[in-house]
């Protein structure tokens, strides 16, 4: 969140505390002139704002007023800055649509953006969020994501809530320091974070998880679903040597977080450094790079022998499901979810055995 800064309505000349100080010492403009070289008429457009203090006028005003001459430059760049302002804040003014395209109320919550009166400051908050000089700046860097969206073609999926979880999770990560990416560490990791499926208390996995994948150069980053994105994760690369992984605990069981994860970790492993992979609300099995994530998702949590041996067998059973879950070290909620996702299991069956978790 932005620091709150009071900028004012109004910006005072130059010119102004100029004429005061002459005031002051009783001096004319024509004693000023006479003593600086600079022309009475030069004198009185800067005391009527139509001509700057320029360096080269400072350094002559400190030598015959005393003041410094950066006090006087800084006159003149607060007086250009406070015009800026009051200009950009009018053209702000205008863009109260363009702040109803945002989910302004869990930015808030989540402390990315402050609480705002003013069209113009609201407008302002967003923009610093993103990162961006102006809502045009905005859709020219978010605008992939837009157009990503719309094709979805679905009223309940907004590309501008979208773009704004995307944010939040960029921010997020920024805060994760990383060692330089390597594909191999990862590897060795991701067998590692297998065995933290078992774990319950996300309190304890959740910071090892963190710190695993970060020594490896991905920062692993959790940002609560937003309204209307359906979005349970997200994988995307802020350099050459940082990937991120992005979760949002969509579902809040651990057969949905962990497989989400993995499948992340999946598109790092398998799609290059140039793609943003986005898994939400939409059927993904004409995606190549998603069918493949979802493999290797499946792979890493569940060997592939021991899934055709539950397939085969029709190893369904509570008893069946937890034995196997401990024989291959896994939660047995990941075998639920799996179990029902392949329409083995109704999605009202043994729910009991997954880890529900809620945001603190």
């Amino acid at each position: 969140m932005s620091e709150n800064q009071f900028y004012p309505d109004y910006a005072i000349l130059p010119g102004e505390i100029l004429e005061f100080e002459l005031d002051s010492l009783e001096m004319s403009q024509k004693e000023l002139s006479n003593k600086t070289g600079i022309s009475t008429k030069h004198i009185s457009n800067i005391i009527n704002g139509k001509s700057p203090i320029t360096p080269d006028t400072a350094i002559l005003l400190e030598r015959v007023l005393g003041k410094p001459a950066h006090y006087w430059l800084n006159l003149e760049i607060l007086y250009q800055e406070a015009l800026a302002r009051i200009t950009d804040k009018a053209k702000l003014e205008t863009y109260s649509d363009w702040v109803k395209l945002f989910p302004n109320n869990q930015l808030k919550k989540l402390g990315f953006i402050a609480n705002q009166t003013t069209v113009s400051d609201k407008v302002n908050e967003l923009l610093r969020f993103f990162g961006v000089g102006s809502p045009d700046d905005y859709h020219n860097v978010w605008g992939d994501i837009v157009v990503q969206y719309r094709q979805d073609n679905r009223a309940e999926i907004c590309p501008h809530h979208s773009a704004a979880w995307l944010r939040a999770g960029e921010i997020e990560a920024h805060k994760v320091i990383t060692q330089p990416y390597s594909e191999s560490g990862f590897k060795l990791a991701l067998k590692e974070i297998r065995n933290l499926t078992r774990e319950p208390d996300p309190n304890i996995f959740v910071p090892k998880l963190v710190e695993m994948c970060a020594n490896v150069g991905v920062a692993v980053v959790f940002v609560p679903c937003f309204s209307k994105t359906g979005i349970s994760g997200a994988t995307r690369w802020l350099s050459s040597d940082k990937a991120i992984i992005q979760l949002s605990l969509r579902y809040k069981t651990n057969d949905h977080l962990w497989f989400t994860f993995f499948h992340e970790a999946g598109h790092i492993l398998l799609h290059g450094k140039k793609s943003l992979h986005i898994e939400y609300n939409k059927p993904t099995t004409e995606i190549e790079a998603e069918i493949e994530a979802n493999d290797f998702a499946q792979k890493q949590l569940i060997p592939r022998l021991i899934w055709r041996q539950i397939l085969a067998q029709k190893l369904y059973s509570e008893q069946q499901i937890k034995s196997i879950a401990e024989e291959i070290g896994i939660a047995e909620g990941i075998i639920v979810g799996q179990l029902q996702h392949h329409k083995c299991l109704p999605y009202y069956k043994m729910n009991h055995l997954k880890v529900r978790y809620t945001w603190s």
